[in-house]
């Protein structure tokens, strides 16, 4: 049964990219580009968020965003049919587990439509709507998929190429986030798949990248 319903999501999801072609994400502007990595001004923001305890991130992906799946899929108190967006991004909250976390939050941005109001979850979804304020991201891109035994190397290149660059020691220390993954290919496309690292940063040196609070997952 459970194996049928992912499969339900995912011949879905397919046919949500293939009819609505390019989809929505949020926008920002690349203020500084290095070789390997890039950092971004993210605008303000409202996400929809799925907390999910679990060891393996690619089973808290999975279980997030099956859930947020169903709320987009009129799951909600409005019975509002919302777009699908880009990217997935699956948040890795500090502790002591493997990969030094243990729980993860899974997300994804709603669409301009919904940004002032989120039409309400159902409860049994456990979602929650948030807020992020504007700020700056450390970004790297990676390919193939995000699987728990590559994650954490790619996580290592980006802190390494951070610690050679001016902003060696500006990890946002307002984030609750170590690091976050964001996907943003459908389960099915095998090839050209497009993936990141994110890690969010103080760089008062950089223009709009000032030390800001952001909101919590």
């Amino acid at each position: 049964m459970e194996k049928a319903g992912l499969l339900s999501v995912a011949v879905n999801l397919i046919c949500f990219v293939a009819l609505c072609g390019a989809i929505e994400s949020p926008q920002y502007t690349v203020v500084h580009s290095e070789s390997d990595f890039e950092i971004r001004l993210y605008r303000e923001s409202v996400w929809m968020t799925a907390p999910a305890q679990d060891i393996s991130f690619k089973k808290a992906t999975r279980n997030g965003f099956h859930r947020l799946f169903q709320y987009i899929q009129g799951a909600n108190l409005n019975f509002s049919r919302i777009a699908m967006t880009a990217p997935v991004l699956t948040s890795v909250v500090p502790g002591a587990g493997p990969l030094h976390s243990s729980a993860y939050s899974v997300s994804l941005y709603l669409p301009v439509k919904f940004q002032a109001s989120p039409p309400l979850p159902l409860p049994e979804l456990k979602l929650k709507p948030y807020a992020s304020n504007s700020h700056c991201i450390a970004v790297r891109k990676f390919s193939g998929f995000a699987r728990d035994d590559n994650i954490a190397k790619e996580v290592e290149k980006l802190a390494i190429s951070l610690s050679r660059s001016p902003w060696a020691n500006s990890t946002s220390s307002k984030t609750q986030h170590a690091y976050s993954i964001a996907q943003y290919n459908y389960p099915f496309r095998l090839i050209g798949r497009t993936n990141e690292v994110w890690v969010d940063i103080d760089a008062p040196d950089l223009d709009g990248c000032r030390s800001v609070t952001v909101a919590a997952h």
